[in-house]
């Protein structure tokens, strides 16, 4: 009996702890329950607050922003912070000032954290907001860059796509476009044109000079406001005095650019053919001996020399 008695007895008093509890439990609740349905309220206000301004500054910002993405990510940042402070808010309306604490500790952590995991990825996301803001480049801008050449079709934040000559399709990292040179050709709305030319030593080099410059310039596509038509020398090559012939045209376009290059090329040689101007193949000159500078017809000759003393030795004997 006295066992019972003293199992009875823990059982009473193991429920008066747990009604206790349980009624301390209902007693802080009913005493919370004013500052969390205050908790709640802050939410909700908090809530149409961050939409309103996120409304606003997306509005403010369309008129200097073209670039939808950066638009979407700047009011979606806006938004979640203002959320964040909020929640914050509300958890001191509930007295939760040490859950606060945590939750600041915790995330400096977590962020920390997650700088370093996503490092190339937070620098591609920084690198095309700098893009989007500054805008060096457009779409369907011609654009060279990180030994790419292509024309531009999108402009997103983690990367750049272009399309190039050869129709494929290349995406860039916003890092390595934004971190590196990036040649654009439709910035300016003309294009300076070089064509190497190279003529036989034995022409007239003031006339090959006033005879090209004449040609390119009676060109139609020279007929611009830049300047003027230039022939310079480039060096005695080892079988031609080489020249560049430079202008310039009024479009950036690669195919312009390619038409420029050809029409120049055509005009040229039939300017040379009709006065009589040589454009030679390369030329090598062989030199015989042991030490060189003996035409190939000497050594043929002494060896028919030596060929015919070694057959009358022959015949001697």
């Amino acid at each position: 009996m006295d066992e019972l008695d003293n199992q009875l007895d823990l059982l009473h008093k193991g429920y008066k702890a747990l009604s206790s509890k349980l009624l301390g439990w209902f007693e802080t609740l009913v005493a919370m329950l004013p500052n969390f349905f205050l908790a709640i309220i802050v939410i909700i206000v908090f809530y149409f607050l961050a939409r309103a301004i996120k409304l606003g500054i997306s509005r403010a910002l369309s008129r200097w922003v073209d670039n939808m993405n950066i638009l979407d990510l700047a009011t979606q940042v806006i938004f979640y912070v203002i959320m964040i402070v909020g929640t914050f808010v509300a958890l001191g309306v509930l007295n939760l000032d040490k859950t606060v604490t945590s939750l600041l500790a915790g995330a400096g952590v977590i962020g920390l954290a997650l700088s370093f995991a996503f490092q190339d990825l937070a620098t591609n996301f920084i690198s095309g907001i700098f893009i989007a803001v500054q805008k060096p480049i457009q779409i369907n801008d011609l654009i060279q860059t990180n030994d790419y050449v292509g024309y531009v079709k999108k402009i997103g934040l983690r990367a750049i796509d272009i399309e190039n000559f050869d129709g494929q399709y290349v995406i860039i990292p916003s890092k390595e476009v934004f971190q590196n040179p990036l040649l654009n050709y439709n910035r300016l709305n003309h294009r300076r044109v070089s064509v190497p030319v190279g003529v036989s030593y034995g022409d007239d080099i003031e006339k090959v000079e006033r005879l090209l410059y004449e040609t390119i310039r009676d060109l139609d596509i020279t007929k611009n406001d830049f300047s003027d038509v230039r022939i310079d020398f480039d060096g005695f090559g080892d079988s031609s005095v080489n020249f560049v012939v430079r202008f310039w045209i009024d479009d950036c376009h690669q195919p312009s650019y390619h038409r420029a290059c050809t029409r120049a090329g055509i005009a040229i040689k039939k300017a040379f053919d009709a006065n009589d101007i040589t454009i030679p193949f390369p030329i090598r000159t062989l030199d015989f001996g042991i030490k060189g500078g003996e035409k190939l017809t000497q050594q043929l000759a002494i060896l028919d020399t030596l060929d015919k003393i070694d057959n009358r030795r022959k015949v001697n004997s």
